[in-house]
């Protein structure tokens, strides 16, 4: 496993691939029995990982507990992420619900309670609520870190906007500042490439990508008519019925160039994008498998055609500001002349 400095807010040294936790445990009727999830944590810690997503409300608070068991001692060599907004609970109320003060003083209470120790390392809002002014969280995430509750903060789940007013409002206020962004990203869903990399980028925010794999759909298994999330559990999975058959057909090909399978593939070229990705497994030799990845390194021309294979459309304003006509209107015919032309995120 290689490291990499988290973000340019911290020094914090992180394992290249994070171990995503919402299938361990089994409050979900789909997931990891305690016995495997204790074997895939092994597997993790073994090959060199440290870095651990979490939330409250994986498992109905399960996978929180079961971290809190196996990091013991050694919670000092892990970095924890975990999340608040969801509530654990199968019933909750307005009360537990949100991304308020009240909220999250009590969410990180809870988990604090669950993983056993006294601090969380990266203490994220799980999701935009759409009421909670962005001023209440990153006032909150302060006062939490000068209790000694979370040591960073960060944001899933929010749009690039939201993000953007919170990483300016922190520094401006001397806050502790916004450092880590979590968001879905893969060859399936590259949305995110509109709006909120090129921000992470900008503001030097760690980026956590979640569902490299698109729910199991970029690794090929459902072609053979295997069984996996997208076809058990459903949650989070890409547009039902859409056709990724061609952009498979170019994950397989690249695969087999480097005689190598799909996952690796799909995971490698996540990670060549500067984006972390959380793995997430149902049993420790399918986590081994992918963290095969590690071993995986793609050639310009390779990220090219995946690139090409599993292109969106970026939209207004990023289309209209990368065409020759406005970049000809900006440069007087004279664009071949510029050593550094307008940046698109592809």
């Amino acid at each position: 496993m290689r490291y990499k400095v988290f973000g340019d807010h911290t020094g914090l040294k992180v394992s290249e691939f994070a171990l995503g936790t919402g299938m361990l445990g089994k409050a979900y009727g789909y997931g990891t029995e305690p016995d495997e999830a204790l074997k895939i944590l092994e597997g993790y810690a073994e090959a060199g990982g440290n870095l651990i997503d979490l939330s409250d409300a994986y498992q109905g608070g399960a996978s929180e507990r079961l971290i809190g068991t196996f990091v013991g001692d050694n919670r000092n060599d892990f970095v924890l992420i975990s999340k608040y907004t969801r509530s654990p609970q199968t019933n909750p109320s307005l009360g537990v619900l949100g991304n308020s003060r009240k909220v999250m003083v009590q969410a990180v209470e809870e988990s604090l309670k669950r993983l056993k120790t006294d601090h969380i390392d990266i203490y994220l809002a799980h999701l935009d609520d759409g009421v909670t002014p962005i001023e209440e969280i990153v006032r909150g995430f302060d006062d939490l870190a000068r209790a000694g509750k979370i040591v960073y903060g960060g944001l899933c789940n929010f749009p690039a906007w939201r993000v953007a007013t919170a990483v300016t409002m922190a520094d401006l206020r001397g806050w502790l500042p916004i450092a880590a962004v979590q968001l879905e990203y893969s060859l399936i869903e590259r949305t995110t490439e509109r709006e909120l990399l090129p921000m992470a980028e900008a503001m030097g925010l760690g980026v956590l990508g979640y569902s490299p794999l698109a729910a199991g759909i970029l690794t090929g298994k459902y072609r053979n008519g295997e069984k996996g999330r997208a076809t058990e559990f459903k949650a989070g999975v890409p547009q039902a019925g859409a056709d990724y058959e061609a952009l498979l057909d170019v994950v397989i090909a690249v695969a087999t160039e480097l005689q190598s399978d799909p996952a690796k593939v799909a995971i490698a070229w996540v990670s060549a994008k500067g984006v972390i990705p959380i793995l997430g497994a149902n049993t420790r030799f399918q986590l081994e498998a992918n963290l095969g990845a590690s071993l995986i390194r793609l050639d310009d021309e390779q990220i090219a055609r995946l690139d090409k294979a599993s292109a969106i459309p970026l939209g207004y304003p990023q289309e209209r500001l990368s065409s020759e006509g406005v970049r000809a209107m900006l440069t007087g015919n004279r664009w071949n002349q510029i050593d550094r032309p307008l940046r698109v995120v592809r």
